[in-house]
């Protein structure tokens, strides 16, 4: 059985190691039955710049990621804003 600590640690090893950011922030962690959801505020190279060649710019976006009790990554995705991941729940 995970805590809430242990998926924090556990949310912002994944996101440094699987996506370039400078900065991973968990905002927001909850449980639901088996299952613990965490947004993630990350700062990351703005992609469209660095395509053209222009001097970089960091930007701030948000990442869900759901975890199960073994600690395990389920699943991850950026969210267009933070609010986007209230809409599960209406």
């Amino acid at each position: 059985m995970s805590n809430i600590i242990q998926v924090k640690k556990t949310v912002v090893e994944f996101l440094k190691e699987n996506i370039n950011c400078y900065d991973v922030t968990v905002i927001k962690i909850e449980k639901s039955k088996e299952i613990w959801n965490a947004v993630a505020e990350v700062y990351e190279d703005d992609s469209f710049l660095k395509s053209m060649n222009l001097p970089p710019k960091q930007v701030r976006l948000f990442y869900a990621v759901k975890v199960d009790d073994n600690l395990e990554i389920t699943s991850f995705e950026r969210l267009s804003s933070f609010a986007g991941m209230d809409s599960d729940d209406q």
